[in-house]
């Protein structure tokens, strides 16, 4: 399928176009909506009585280990010692390596 650049331009317009009534239409109309207000309150209510917060507590402690090695790989890093990040905690410097960290 090939488009000429008119053609190109003209499906860009169209889509800029749109996204702009889309977006128009949302803010003028849809969000002043008594129905969508409730809606989406109760979306939102859902969302988080369904375990947000144990969720993201539980990425957190998953991932504990990797956000601390990492931190403490960027204060050697920022003082110029990676060396010695090196020599010091080589378990967590190869940790960087698997997890891609560090190339």
């Amino acid at each position: 399928m090939d488009l000429t650049a008119d053609q190109i331009a003209r499906v860009l317009t169209n889509y800029k176009n749109k996204r702009e009534r889309e977006n128009k239409y949302y803010h003028e109309v849809t969000k002043n909506k008594e129905e969508f207000k409730i809606k989406n309150r109760e979306r939102a209510k859902n969302h988080y009585q369904n375990g947000y917060k144990e969720k993201k507590k539980e990425k957190y402690n998953n991932n504990k280990d990797f956000l601390k090695t990492k931190s403490l790989f960027n204060y050697y890093k920022k003082n110029d010692k990676i060396d010695v990040f090196k020599s010091k905690h080589e378990d967590k410097y190869k940790m960087l390596l698997e997890k891609g960290v560090i190339n």
